[in-house]
């Protein structure tokens, strides 16, 4: 699974996780994205998102329904 958030576009961040002698190493910092399954009334069927926890706060807020409009616009595949 990709790890990319489908309601915020969280994507991974690179950077180096340094040592205690400072020696450095490349690695990725990717975001807490998960498989959530969620009721949408409109489409009246379940829509399975990957989304990170910021994404479920964003959920919450808005209601599903506004999120998965915008997403619809924006021409993903639900």
């Amino acid at each position: 699974m990709a790890a990319v958030c489908q309601v915020t576009g969280a994507k991974p961040g690179f950077g180096h996780s340094i040592s205690h002698s400072h020696r450095r190493n490349k690695r990725r910092f990717d975001p807490n994205v998960q498989k959530k399954t969620y009721y949408v009334p409109s489409l009246r069927r379940k829509v399975t998102l990957n989304v990170s926890t910021k994404g479920i706060k964003v959920i919450d807020a808005r209601g599903i329904d506004a999120v998965v409009q915008e997403l619809i616009a924006k021409g993903v595949k639900l």
